[in-house]
């Protein structure tokens, strides 16, 4: 390995691992040992190569020395020759050792890729709704990703690495010892010349590097809003291109700059210890030669000693950071274990029912309810913030009861934010109550298990969202063993057979990033057919025609009437001429529930239902007539 080599590799390692210093968590070690249980056999096998490979990459120097005396002495050809062959065999051995230790570490290390990455994937799922409602998408990504990666490189990395350097340093410095004490000791005088301008330049490094991290991802989020469907079209509508385009080159201007700072200090670092590394076997060339000479040296002895100079600095360097890097892989398994260790407030009791067979009743028996603070389901690194707020808990249902028998269809109506979306939510457990209970088919939506209730309970909300995928995959969320006959089916109930039969590749057409190639009244009949696929006896309707035109209504009326036939509704709706059918209307006003009746029942009594419809009817017409008159 060549002192250049040596040098970038120092440069690496402290930039990399440049961290605050911490104690070794014994829990953290503990829990890192239970990931690596199941790969101990090839962790095992891994350290012992890297200890194989330390003891011949110091057997090379040695023969190369005594080939150099036998040529000196004027020995037999044929010593030279097996001499020769043998660091041969050696460099052959190597390489070999090298390509099965590499192939050990990439399979050691994407096996605990694949471990932590699922489970973390798998703990998430399980995190209730108001967990992604407050954290950012890209920091939890990014624990799949950077940190999952980092924690691997504990394994596949520092833990070979400290084990093979350590056998490496211990062997060179045996034999340099061996060879010549003084030499030795005057190189090791040298190291720190060698090691501290790493520690320095590498915290410059390091400092530079978060800060290219930090300009990368600003103008990587300035990208992702801009490239997204509703980025785009509001940069259409209301955005100046030529200052788009201005900002944006002012972000990858300075990603440049910091580009070329750290690039001109990475060069100016690895020439100052190239040339020191240079100096360093310029004495051993200079002290040896004056001992050989003198007759106190073997002439091979002095080139084993530079040879061997050249292994021991790589190890001793990497050595003394080792204790960083360990730190630095130990952040990266905190930061994955930080999200395993949130608990998930909605979760099955060990003696979960099942939701009993046949039509079900829906039954809210005065339930109380606050939204829980950040604190009990986030983390603040996960929303990117100093601290969490501890706000909320605050209650903002009071007291709400009614029963919906088997087959009925409830209304919920009332100003927004009335707390009728949060009624909606707690029918399929995506929050618990704080008192009171919600049932389903008599039981306890908290004594059910979720596979159950979500095979029963069914919720359209107002975005129809869809996934970046086929019509096909989209609806086989519901159901996936459906067959393509299920599918047509399930379309041409929801009135949208026509429209998939005539896309360029029917059931396999990409609908885009959430659904945004159809329109909207399209996504929401696509939720609907999802939803006549999955059979669920009770069905959630939040705002399902909202911000719809009146055909894309008309025509999600119509599914919407096929979705709801025979099954237990409730519907939550601002426009009023939706819900007259319902069997009985809820005015839901600050968490509580204040009228209750059918249509007429709660027109005749001239509430707060009769001023709300009063007023949306009264509005309709003259807003009729102010568009008419607009396009005269």
């Amino acid at each position: 390995m060549s002192m250049e080599t040596t040098a970038w590799m120092q440069l690496h390692s402290v930039m990399n691992a440049e961290q605050e210093r911490r104690p070794l968590a014994r829990a953290t070690l503990r829990r890192i040992g239970a990931f690596a249980r199941p790969h101990r056999r090839r962790i095992t096998l891994f350290v012992l190569l890297g200890v194989a490979t330390a003891m011949l990459a110091v057997a090379t120097p040695v023969l190369a020395g005594r080939v150099v005396d036998v040529i000196v002495t004027g020995g037999d050809e044929g010593t030279v020759v097996r001499l020769a062959l043998l660091i041969a065999l050696i460099a052959v051995a190597e390489a070999a050792l090298g390509i099965l230790a590499r192939r050990l570490s990439a399979t050691l290390g994407e096996g605990l890729i694949l471990d932590l990455r699922t489970a973390v994937f798998d703990h998430v799922q399980r995190m209730p709704v108001a967990f992604f409602t407050r954290t950012r998408t890209g920091a939890l990504v990014s624990r799949l990703n950077n940190d999952v990666i980092g924690a691997q490189r504990a394994f596949s990395n520092t833990l070979s690495g400290v084990v093979s350097n350590l056998v490496t340093l211990l062997l060179t410095l045996a034999v340099m010892l061996t060879l010549s004490w003084r030499i030795t000791l005057l190189a090791l005088v040298l190291l720190p010349v060698f090691v501290i301008p790493a520690r320095r330049m590498g915290r410059r490094m390091a400092r530079m590097q978060r800060e290219a991290a930090t300009l990368n991802a600003a103008m990587g989020t300035r990208m992702t809003e801009r490239f997204s469907a509703p980025g785009a079209t509001l940069v259409k509508l209301f955005g100046r291109p030529e200052e788009e385009s201005a900002q944006f080159a002012l972000r990858a201007r300075r990603v440049a700059d910091i580009g070329v700072r750290t690039a001109t200090a990475q060069a100016t670092f690895i020439t100052a210890l190239t040339l020191v590394s240079a100096l360093a076997l310029a004495l051993v060339y200079g002290l040896g030669g004056w001992f050989a000479l003198r007759g106190t040296l073997e002439p091979g002895a002095v080139v084993s000693l530079a040879l061997l100079l050249t292994r021991m600095y790589a190890p001793l360097t990497a050595l003394a950071g080792a204790r960083v890097e360990v730190m630095s892989a130990l952040v990266s398994f905190e930061r994955v274990f930080e999200v395993l260790d949130l608990t998930p407030l909605i979760q099955d009791d060990p003696g979960a029912r099942e939701v009993p067979d046949g039509p079900v009743a829906v039954e809210f028996d005065d339930v109380r309810f606050g939204y829980p603070s950040a604190d009990k389901v986030s983390l603040a690194s996960l929303e990117e913030v100093a601290s969490l707020d501890t706000r909320g808990g605050s209650e903002v249902l009071h007291g709400i009861s009614f029963r919906a028998e088997p087959g009925e269809t409830i209304a919920l109506v009332g100003s927004s934010g009335a707390g009728k979306s949060t009624i909606a939510q707690l029918l399929p457990r995506l929050y618990d109550v704080d008192a009171g209970s919600v049932r389903v088919g008599g039981v306890d939506v908290r004594d059910l298990s979720a596979r159950s209730l979500r095979a029963t309970v069914g919720l359209v909300t107002q975005d129809g969202h869809l996934f970046h995928d086929t019509v096909r995959a989209n609806l086989l969320l519901a159901r996936p063993e459906a067959t393509d006959d299920d599918l047509w089916d399930a379309l041409r109930r929801a009135r949208l057979e026509e429209l998939v039969r005539s896309l360029p590749d029917g059931l396999d057409t990409v609908v885009g990033e959430r659904g945004y190639r159809l329109s909207g009244g399209e996504r929401q009949r696509m939720t609907i057919a999802r939803l006549l696929l999955a059979r669920q006896r009770v069905v959630i309707l939040d705002e399902a025609t909202a911000h719809l035109d009146n055909t894309s209504e008309a025509a999600v009326q119509e599914a919407l009437a096929e979705a709801l036939a025979g099954r237990t509704a409730v519907v939550i709706a601002h426009r009023l001429s939706t819900v007259r059918a319902a069997d009985q209307i809820l005015v839901v006003e600050s968490g509580r529930i204040v009228e209750r009746g059918t249509h007429e029942e709660l027109l005749a009594a001239g509430g707060r239902y009769a001023d709300l419809y009063r007023t949306q009817f009264e509005r309709q017409p003259a807003e009729a007539a102010a568009a008419a008159k607009a396009v005269v």
